[in-house]
């Protein structure tokens, strides 16, 4: 899951805006062109920003939680989103072959281990990039926890959120025929894949819509239109993982195989009034984990601009500048 706020974040009053030092495709060699980016230090701490969604892709404002001076920030765009190719595309792509993208960027970079920072689905890729490889990350920095279940599916697009929300839920629900309404991710899939582009375009801006309008707790209303190649990717990448369920073995994959990861130190960064990725989430991953570190955010939402959510974000990396080098 992502978000699009156009909030001035807290971290921009802190570090200026840095520019890459290193810009790159890298083919994967199975039809998928990765774009990565490098700024920052090129000799800081090696740290890898995992983007929402499926299909968010990365944005410079990304770069700002991070000190120039210290961190060694890697982006990159995952694949059929943002400046990777092919775009929109779920060909070979699954949560496991983002998993081995991250793993040849590593590897392409010359990098032993790095701090794994990402929000919402990038919290959960970071998470089982994690767990798929326990060796390779030195620190876990989640905000907005989704662990991949059909419990949080169904809250946001089962009704829960909707309760909420009712006149954005209408929207969302209202094009979908009634007898379709009791699987709303199966039915929208239908409509993202249909072959007619200006269906698919139609169906993923209310799609995304009904996600960027619930992100903060600073809105109250539909936001404005995403442009069409951005709704398109996002909607049909995002719909396409969430229908397979995360191509995870099972519900409940992630906290089932935790304990993988019980070594690592996590800084959980967490919205009290998050309603895209409600806070019980975040509680059962930190829960038992003597390595985590859960810091609630009163008064804040699931969006990585809100004020809250930055400042804690930007506290959780200032504190592991002085760290042990990797």
């Amino acid at each position: 899951m992502d978000h699009r706020s156009g909030q001035k974040c807290a971290a921009e009053y802190l570090y200026p805006p840095i520019d890459p030092f290193d810009q790159r495709v890298i083919d994967m060699g199975d039809g998928h062109r990765i774009y990565v980016e490098q700024c920052g230090h090129p000799a800081g701490l090696p740290v890898v920003v995992l983007h929402g969604g499926p299909g968010g892709g990365c944005s410079p404002a990304m770069r700002r939680y991070f000190d120039p001076r210290v961190y060694r920030v890697i982006l990159f765009d995952q694949r059929g989103c943002g400046r990777s190719r092919p775009h929109a595309s779920v060909m070979s792509n699954t949560t496991w072959h983002l998993v081995s993208d991250i793993e040849a960027i590593r590897r392409a970079l010359k990098i032993d281990r790095w701090i794994a920072f990402g929000g919402s689905w990038g919290a959960t890729l970071a998470l089982i990039y994690a767990l798929a490889n326990p060796d390779r990350v030195s620190h876990l920095v989640l905000r907005g926890v989704f662990l991949m279940t059909r419990a949080e599916l169904d809250w946001f697009y089962g009704g829960g959120a909707g309760a909420f929300f009712p006149d954005l839920w209408a929207r969302f629900v209202d094009p979908i025929p009634e007898g379709e309404r009791g699987d709303l991710i199966g039915a929208y899939h239908r409509r993202l894949f249909s072959g007619n582009l200006m269906e698919e375009t139609r169906f993923s801006r209310t799609w995304a819509n009904w996600e960027n309008a619930l992100a903060s707790v600073h809105h109250d209303g539909p936001m404005g239109e995403s442009p069409a190649d951005y709704a398109r990717a996002f909607a049909r990448l995002e719909n396409h993982f969430f229908h397979h369920g995360g191509f995870l073995e099972h519900d409940g994959w992630i906290l089932a195989n935790r304990s993988r990861i019980h070594h690592i130190p996590a800084t959980i960064v967490q919205g009290r009034y998050d309603m895209i990725c409600p806070p019980l989430s975040a509680w059962r991953l930190a829960e038992g984990w003597h390595r985590a570190d859960l810091r609630m955010v009163p008064l804040a939402g699931h969006a990585l601009s809100e004020p809250g959510i930055s400042q804690a974000l930007v506290a959780a990396m200032d504190g592991l500048r002085d760290g042990p080098r990797l």
